[in-house]
């Protein structure tokens, strides 16, 4: 383990952690269960990565199944991530993410708070009856489809580019984010809306403003390993933790506390993962950057001649390192997984060539095709 040092913080002495780069790649991907070790199904990953993003980006398969699949592997069924959801309630639907249940009462706080943006107070304020005829319409009839609801706004929001005309879709969300309205499950890529009370747990603990955030940023510690503070961009509150410096890099971090008492275990070896483009690993650029010298760029908006490794490369992890991109896609008119291109960012071992053979071989069982080598 990193050799500790002392910074005194006014009267208190908060320990520095001094890590190599080794090691916190190892903290890192430990804590987004990418090691050699296999989760052991849907709930486990959602509680320790805080958030399965939800995408319908589907070259190989939508995002919240490829992000369990390189968790879990092939024993991970799209059916099970609905069973938690929508039967057992251990996960619920937020912001474009499945969630454990464990986090709600920390983010209930702040959803009581909602919205702090004048505008959108000004909107709801002058949609109060709107408002109202939603959850009156979801009491009796509930649970429904937006677009089993009438619009009757009496101020609507211009399109956005993310939301048409009708206001549904839009005081939906709202609603949801002030905790009165919750997402019982989905039909297709519809979702399907009831009460807050009639789907969220009636014995949640309460915690004030203050405990809340503070539990918050602990368990988003927890689920990066080592990162850089930021309550906004990634959750980790600037006391979460303990603090940590990595050789070569001037950040100042936070270590989550067990992460860095793992390091004294032994070393498995790691293993190969495709990333969804959209996988929680990589949504800190800069500390992919900082500590994993991979510039990630994800070309979906890039027009085709500019992209380099194809519409919706996934990044290919090797242990702690990133040594490639997979272009490749599902053809289910075929069955096959059309493999276009597996970039290499340095020439492949001959056993590393075999790694990335084997997982596309398991990805293609999974799917339940053959593979297809362009």
């Amino acid at each position: 383990m990193g050799r500790p040092k002392s910074e005194a913080l006014g009267n208190v002495v908060d320990v520095v952690h001094e890590l190599t780069k080794d090691q916190a790649r190892r903290i890192i991907v430990r804590a987004q269960l990418l090691d050699a070790g296999r989760a052991g199904d849907v709930v486990e990953v959602a509680e320790q990565l805080g958030y399965v993003k939800i995408d319908p980006t589907a070259t190989i398969a939508p995002c919240e199944h490829t992000v369990l699949w390189s968790r879990i592997g092939w024993s991970y069924e799209p059916g099970q991530l609905q069973k938690a959801v929508e039967i057992d309630r251990q996960l619920f639907e937020f912001d474009g993410a499945f969630r454990p249940m464990s986090l709600l009462p920390l983010m209930l706080p702040k959803m009581r708070r909602w919205p702090e943006r004048e505008k959108t107070k000004q909107w709801l304020e002058a949609n109060d009856r709107f408002a109202r005829d939603i959850l009156a319409r979801l009491k009796a009839d509930g649970p429904l489809l937006a677009s089993d609801i009438p619009d009757t706004a009496q101020v609507s929001r211009a399109p956005d580019g993310w939301s048409g005309s009708n206001q549904v879709p839009i005081m939906l969300d709202f609603l949801l984010r002030q905790g009165k309205v919750a997402i019982v499950g989905r039909e297709g890529r519809h979702r399907r809306w009831d009460l807050a009370e009639r789907v969220y747990p009636t014995d949640l603990p309460a915690y004030s403003d203050e405990e809340a955030a503070e539990l918050l940023g602990e368990r988003m510690l927890q689920a990066a390993g080592l990162a850089k503070p930021h309550w906004w961009w990634n959750g980790v509150g600037k006391n979460s933790g303990e603090a940590a410096v990595v050789e070569g890099s001037t950040w100042k971090l936070r270590v989550d506390p067990e992460a860095l008492a793992a390091l004294e275990e032994a070393d498995d070896g790691g293993r190969v993962a495709f990333l969804n483009p959209y996988d929680s690993l990589l949504f800190d650029r800069g500390r992919l950057r900082e500590l994993f010298e991979f510039e990630y760029v994800l070309e979906q908006f890039k027009p085709k001649p500019q992209r380099r490794y194809g519409y919706f490369a996934h990044p290919i992890l090797m242990g702690d390192r990133f040594v490639g991109m997979l272009d490749a896609e599902l053809d289910r008119s075929r069955d096959v997984l059309r493999v276009n291109a597996v970039h290499e960012f340095l020439p492949f071992e001959p056993e590393e060539h075999e790694m990335v053979r084997a997982e596309i071989a398991e990805l293609a069982e999974w799917l339940g095709v053959t593979v297809a080598m362009s």
